[in-house]
């Protein structure tokens, strides 16, 4: 009887052990919980912003070119200097002559020569002429008095008016016998007036270019004096207080848009600014990122808004800024981590939390802003879901945090 309690005992005890052994083994065995980040479903402030980057530009510029082919004078002005409409920006002479070799210059000095030589001669001729025609008039004067006392007849007093006349008539072709000589001799000396292309500062007529408008100079083309071509250009204008944004928007962002919106202009290098939508262009171009991908891009022009002084703050053309386009927002909007979702049977899912376990929820989305979406049924404010997912973590499975 003793051996049969004994036997007993002792078969029971070895059970238990099994049992013991099998639980810790099971124990061992079981799935480790998977390590997953979490987040709380919560309500806040929503803004349903598009960013994006953007440039300054001015919206007009003007580009002062040189009006005919001459010789410039040296710029004085620099970039970031202020001209008030009217001021001279540089000044244009005749360009000069180009220097001479030994053989034009002897035929030059020959030419003077002869050029003298040929007023010499139209002077003398001119003085000739000038006695030729006081003996006319003597002699007409003469022949008009005996004319008068019936001394001589009609017929030889107006011949003598006749060679009066044509002395007279004489005279006046030496005298411009004798300008053009003069001309002819201040050509030649021209010829000569230049050695090795230098000029005479002091007697060059000069052509004042002025400002058309009153602005700042953006750019200097042209400092150094020299020979220019007509249409070069010199100096580029503009105004900073005209001063507005350009940013390309993808085509699928830039149909949300429209004029009036507000923009805010940040990461320029100071605080924040306010803005406003001005233009979305009608028409689009394609523009290849950085991953090789042909992108549809549309223009969209934001101004400061009004009170705000982009010159006053250091900004100017073709500076880089970022821009939030707040196209919706709302307070207490129930929001969750955009990474946290993920497509299931064509419908959008996340994992929440329960008991320890991931239990998946399909979820309806609202607005989508950058790293935060909108939620409208599916989860309650305070649970906890799993922010980026990975292929792991499936319906039922084990998680901690």
């Amino acid at each position: 009887m003793r051996e049969g309690v004994g036997t007993r005992i002792g078969r029971w005890s070895w059970v238990v052990v099994a049992l013991s052994v099998l639980g810790l083994l099971a124990w061992a065995l079981r799935p480790t919980p998977l390590e997953v980040t979490t987040e709380v479903v919560h309500r806040g402030h929503f803004v349903d912003a598009i960013h994006e980057e953007g440039r300054t530009r001015l919206r007009d510029t003007w580009h002062v070119t040189v009006p005919i082919a001459g010789y410039l004078q040296r710029v004085t002005l620099e970039v970031g200097d202020r001209v008030t409409e009217g001021d001279t920006l540089f000044r244009l002479e005749p360009s000069p002559a180009p220097a001479l070799d030994a053989r034009s210059r002897q035929q030059a000095e020959d030419a003077l020569q002869a050029a003298q030589a040929r007023l010499q001669a139209a002077q003398a001729n001119l003085e000739t002429v000038r006695a030729e025609r006081r003996f006319a008039e003597a002699e007409y004067q003469r022949y008009r008095q005996l004319h008068d006392r019936n001394l001589v007849s009609t017929a030889e007093r107006d011949q003598r008016l006749r060679e009066r006349d044509r002395q007279r008539a004489l005279e006046h072709a030496a005298a411009s016998s004798v300008e053009v000589a003069r001309f002819e001799l201040e050509g030649a000396r021209a010829m000569l007036a230049v050695a090795s292309g230098q000029r005479d500062a002091t007697q060059q007529p000069q052509l004042e270019v002025r400002a058309p408008i009153s602005g700042m100079v953006l750019a200097r083309h042209r400092c150094c004096e020299g020979s220019v071509s007509p249409g070069e250009p010199v100096l580029e204008l503009g105004r900073l207080e005209d001063l507005e944004i350009q940013a390309d928007l993808l085509s699928m962002d830039a149909v949300r848009l429209e004029p009036g919106m507000a923009v805010r202009i940040h990461s320029w290098g100071g605080e924040p600014l306010a803005g406003q939508v001005r233009r979305i262009d009608p028409a689009g171009f394609t523009r290849t990122s950085a991953l090789g991908v042909d992108e549809q891009r549309v223009p969209v022009i934001v101004d400061f808004a009004d009170d705000v002084d982009p010159a006053a703050v250091g900004l100017g053309s073709h500076f880089r800024v970022e821009l939030d386009f707040r196209v919706w927002e709302a307070d207490d909007v129930l929001q969750v981590p955009t990474n946290a979702l993920f497509r299931h049977d064509g419908a959008w899912a996340l994992f929440v939390i329960e008991e320890g376990r991931a239990v998946r929820r399909d979820v309806e989305t609202g607005r989508r802003s950058g790293l935060v979406t909108q939620i409208i049924q599916g989860v309650q404010e305070g649970e906890t879901i799993i922010t980026h997912p990975s292929q792991q973590v499936t319906a039922g499975a084990r998680v901690r945090e």
